[in-house]
Parts: C-alpha cells; sequence; structure tokens
C-alpha cells in the first residue's frame, strides 16, 4: 500500500514488511517516509487547514457519514485485514470495524454542536453595557499517533473529531499495523474529504513520529500508545494541546458478596479479549480470602475453555501477540512470577507468537505482573483481607485507566468509586469495557485528556474570549 501525503499516493525505496503475526507471512509492505516527505505533509496539512475551517459543519458531518457507509460497506473486507495485520480474532476484528464507523456517525453529530456561550461582563465593575462570547475554533493541524491494537477504531476515535472540529490531520500509524489506517484515509477521500485535509505517513515513530511532534505547525497531538514514547513526545512537543491515552495494569476487586458466576464470564472477556493487548484489559483481580479458592475453581475452566489458535479460524478466540518478542516477554514474566512464589493455575506455555490463556494464583504485588503493564494474555489472582487492603493494593501503582468492582452492596461500590484512582470504574464488570461516546481516558500515568467524540472535540478546538465594547 501507498502512503499519501501533499494531495497523492506516494510510494518509496524503503519500504517496511507488515507481518501477519500468526504465519509470519507478509501481508503487504508500506513507504518508510522520509524527513523530506514529513516536511512536505506538514506544509500541505497546513494549507489543508484553512480549507477545512472554512468547510461548512454540515459538509464535514456528510463526509464523515459517507465513510461511516463505506467502512460498513466493506466490512468483511476490513475485518480480514485487521486480523491479517494485528492478529486478532476475526470475530473481534468485525466488531472493531463496526466500532470504527459508530465513532464516526457521533463525530458527525459533534460537528454540529460546537458552540460558545455568552456572558454577562456587568457582572465585573466596570463591564456595563459590554457584550462577552467565547467562541470555539479548530486547533488547524492535529498530528494523531496510534497504537498497532486497536487500528482502525482508534485512528477513527482521532480522525473524526479532528475533522468534525475542521482541523487538518496528520495520521502516523502504527508501523506493524498501518493497512486499516491507509484504508479509512482512502474511504475519507473517496467521501468527499478535501484532498489536503488530510495526510497518512508510514514509518518509524522515533524518526516520524518526532518529526511531526516537534513541529510548530502542529498545534494538537493525540497520541495513544505506551508511557516511555509518551514521555518522549512531551519533551520535543513544545508548547501545543497533548492528549495521551497511554497503559495500565487494570485491577478488578471481586468481594465475599460477589456474584462469582458473573465475575468469571466477565473476567474470561476482559482479561483475554485480543489476547490481552488492550490498555485496559483486566490484569490484577482481587478477591476476599473466604471465596479465593472458590473463585480459581470456577475461573480454571472457563479460561480453559478459551480457543487460542489462527485469528483467521471462526473458532478462534485468542490469537496470538503481534510480536513473538512481546510473546517471548509475557511468558518470561509468568515464569518470574512463578518463581516469585505464584502458582501457574493454567496456560502460560508459548508457541511462537501465541500463548496460552494463562491465570496465575498467589501472586505477590511486588511482581513486575503486578507492578507494570503486561499486555498479553495472563491474570494475576491475589487474596485480601477485605476492602481496605483491596484499595490501597488497586492504588498501588503509578497507572490509573480502568478498575472495576464485584459486589451486591451499593456502599462498598461507592466508596471504590470514591478511593480507586482510575480515569474509568465498572461496577460487577471487568474492566475492558467502553461506550464510545463517553469520556474516556486515564489518571496518574495513564494519561492526559480524554477521547470520545464530544470530550475529544473540545480537545481538538481552542478558545476565543469575545467582547464587544
Amino acid at each position: 500500500m501507498k502512503m499519501y501525503l501533499n494531495g497523492k499516493w506516494v510510494e518509496n525505496e524503503k519500504v517496511i514488511e507488515v507481518r501477519h503475526p500468526y504465519t509470519q507471512e507478509v501481508v503487504d509492505t508500506v513507504p518508510s517516509a522520509r524527513p523530506d516527505q514529513v516536511e512536505e505533509a506538514l506544509a500541505s496539512a497546513e494549507r489543508g487547514a484553512k480549507v477545512m475551517a472554512e468547510l461548512p459543519a454540515h459538509r464535514r458531518a456528510e463526509i464523515l457519514r459517507k465513510t461511516a457507509d463505506l467502512i460498513l460497506d466493506h466490512s468483511e473486507e476490513l475485518a480480514r485485514l485487521l486480523t491479517l495485520e494485528v492478529g486478532k480474532a476475526l470475530r473481534e476484528s468485525r466488531g472493531e470495524v463496526s466500532r470504527a464507523a459508530g465513532v464516526l456517525r457521533l463525530s458527525a453529530e459533534e460537528a454540529g454542536r460546537i458552540r460558545g456561550e455568552t456572558m454577562n461582563l456587568d457582572a465585573d465593575a466596570g463591564g456595563e453595557g459590554k457584550l462577552g462570547m467565547t467562541l470555539r475554533v479548530p486547533c488547524g493541524v492535529v498530528a494523531a499517533i496510534t497504537p498497532f491494537n486497536v487500528p482502525l477504531c482508534l485512528l477513527a476515535h482521532k480522525a473524526g473529531p479532528a475533522l468534525a472540529a475542521g482541523n487538518a490531520l496528520v495520521a502516523k500509524p502504527a508501523s506493524d499495523t498501518p493497512l486499516s489506517s491507509i484504508k479509512l484515509t482512502e474511504f475519507l477521500l473517496e467521501s468527499g474529504l478535501p484532498p489536503e485535509g488530510i495526510q497518512i505517513l508510514t514509518g518509524p515513530g522515533g524518526v516520524t513520529g518526532e518529526q511531526l511532534a516537534s513541529d510548530r505547525r502542529v498545534r494538537k497531538i493525540s497520541f495513544t500508545g505506551s508511557h516511555a514514547v509518551a514521555q518522549r513526545l512531551t519533551q520535543v512537543a513544545g508548547i501545543k494541546k497533548l492528549s495521551l491515552e497511554l497503559g495500565g495494569n487494570s485491577p478488578t476487586v471481586i468481594m465475599a458478596d460477589a456474584d462469582l458466576d458473573l465475575a468469571v464470564r466477565s473476567l474470561t472477556a476482559t482479561g483475554y479479549a485480543l489476547a490481552g493487548q488492550a490498555c485496559i484489559s483486566t490484569q490484577r483481580v482481587l478477591v476476599e480470602k473466604s471465596v479465593y479458592e472458590e473463585f480459581l475453581e470456577r475461573f480454571r475452566p472457563s479460561v480453559e475453555a478459551l480457543v487460542a489458535g489462527d485469528p483467521l479460524d471462526e473458532k478462534t478466540q485468542v490469537g496470538p501477540l503481534i510480536r513473538e518478542a512481546d510473546a517471548k516477554r509475557v511468558e518470561e514474566w509468568i515464569q518470574e512470577a512463578v518463581s516469585d512464589g505464584a502458582k501457574l493455575v493454567t496456560g502460560g506455555t508459548r508457541q511462537g507468537n501465541l500463548v496460552q490463556p494463562a491465570i496465575l494464583g498467589a501472586v505477590k504485588q511486588s511482581s513486575r505482573i503486578s507492578r507494570d503493564e503486561l499486555f498479553g494474555p495472563a491474570v494475576g489472582v491475589i487474596p485480601v483481607d477485605n476492602l481496605d487492603q483491596a484499595i490501597a493494593l488497586a492504588n498501588d501503582t503509578r497507572y490509573g485507566l480502568s478498575a472495576s468492582i464485584f459486589t451486591q452492596d451499593v456502599s462498598k461500590a461507592m466508596r471504590f468509586t470514591r478511593e480507586v484512582q482510575s480515569g474509568n470504574i465498572q461496577i460487577n464488570w471487568g474492566t475492558l469495557w467502553r461506550a464510545d461516546f463517553m469520556p474516556y481516558g486515564g489518571l496518574k500515568d495513564s494519561g492526559l485528556g480524554k477521547e470520545g467524540p464530544r470530550y475529544a472535540v473540545e480537545e481538538m478546538t481552542e478558545l476565543k474570549m469575545v467582547i464587544f465594547h
């Protein structure tokens, strides 16, 4: 596939191979952007920003709706492409395609809802006879840097609000999974987006991403990815608006009064979806001691029933990890936790990029699988004495993206909601759940800002204060 810049599709001699994580076969190649091409894209985006700002809101909304229709018209093709580049199970890819179309429809609605307010300036002495109003205007050029795990939907979460707000977009997808992002760019252009309203650059993040982030013409960066990369981006970005959606090691608390059948069903889904490669995957399960053994007895067969294998097989529920290096890391962390005293209840064996879904019991809080982000198909289970200890352990992390509790006691749920340091709180479900219109983002080292079209539009516009004298 080609990348798109300055109103044309471009290829280079130097290319990046996109490989299917399960077989390692080359699916396609994309160009590796040169610095001069990044410069060309930025100059084009600066011109495109002026065009986009003048494009009426109803036209921006129409383009996004047409793009959503095209996504659904090509849903099976896109789902297969996602599975080939990401390695996620085909059933999960179909869900991502549907979500991406929905995000663009939500963004289209927000194009007509960008508004300011009037202010009574005579509330201040000397303000008599004056009229104040606020006005939201586009940032200009927005850079969208997306990760490998949900490439189509997460680009939709950035492109939809950016374009709805009247910005030009420069997209930099992950080098492992750029193909579905290129298809989304094709659909946007086919739907009538001005030629310089979007650029898509494929290349290594350490070069292409940094060049984008550091350029003064980029007024807003929307990034989803690792904490380490986010730190580097903030160092080079300079004075501009930033949205950072980073990682987590999401805790779930199970109290003695919990519905254990519901908890098992939920955590089987939220711990192993996308082979655990989601920033809000359930990673730590803190279980009150009186039901700890019973929970493990029920959880084990449910996880062992998951089918791991070829993601193109309709029966597969858990596919491979994106790279063999990541699978080896997950295997290493599991073995390290066992060496540290944890019990391997089930799974954890590796074949190539595929890791069998694993449960670890009696995990220590000091283990890496408790303290860092695993990003793999394993869940650590920790016995706790009571809610006090559970909340303390849930908060004993630099992350704060998603957390959940299973209990029938409303007062316990409310206390958990107030005291746990997390941007997303789930009651009686696992940590991996998101409605695409809700405000989504983390606390602490899990990021800055919120996604969800309504909230992202606010992040991708700037506020003017206007005073009539």
